[in-house]
């Protein structure tokens, strides 16, 4: 494994999944060939998904055939887990105009080394709520209440059940994608031999 904190080894292209508070560079060489660093400039513009004001915006250094763009530690510990959208915005350094060039998502995921970090994924985080209320159900649980007027009407069953199934299905797909990535046979892989 090469050393990822040189940048001679900085990977080419978006990180497509980030650790809370560790150090991340890439570069974009071919953008430096459409768009020349010594007349333009590359900033990156990324907004967690569930929206809000914050907004996370990182410049590139401008090397003589590549964007370098890093991200220290100090930066990345400020990012919420989540699905992040970005945006990658490129600057005519002499008139000031501005184009979007690329789009795209991350995902920030917890470091485990923070107390209290849930490495569970919202389908996992969601199955395990579902079977929780499932399992109290099971003791007689009561569907609705009524306090001074005002009532509270909890899901049925059924409609527990439906969920259940459904988040089911997504972890099942977050954890054969992670095993994919991790270089492990998916479920469709095809094990052919021909004689």
């Amino acid at each position: 494994m090469a050393n990822l904190f040189d940048e001679a080894n900085a990977p080419e292209g978006e990180p497509l999944t980030i650790v809370v508070g560790d150090f991340l560079q890439w570069k974009k060489t071919q953008l430096a060939s459409d768009y020349p660093p010594a007349t333009h400039s590359a900033e990156y513009v990324a907004r967690v998904t569930q929206g809000g004001a914050s907004e996370i915006k990182l410049a590139a250094v401008e090397r003589d055939t590549y964007y370098l763009f890093t991200v220290p530690t100090a930066t990345s510990e400020a990012f919420s887990p989540g699905f992040y959208h970005w945006q990658l915005e490129i600057t005519e350094t002499a008139s000031g105009n501005r184009i979007v060039v690329e789009r795209g998502e991350f995902e920030a995921v917890a470091d485990l080394d923070v107390n209290g970090a849930d490495p569970r994924s919202h389908a996992e985080i969601m199955l395990d709520k579902i079977e929780a209320l499932l399992e109290d159900r099971a003791d007689g649980d009561l569907s609705s209440y009524s306090i001074a007027g005002r009532s509270i009407t909890k899901m049925t069953s059924e409609e527990l059940l439906t969920w259940r199934d459904y988040y089911r299905r997504e972890v099942a797909v977050y954890r054969r994608r992670n095993a994919i990535a991790r270089g492990k046979r998916g479920a469709a892989t095809i094990l052919m031999r021909f004689v």
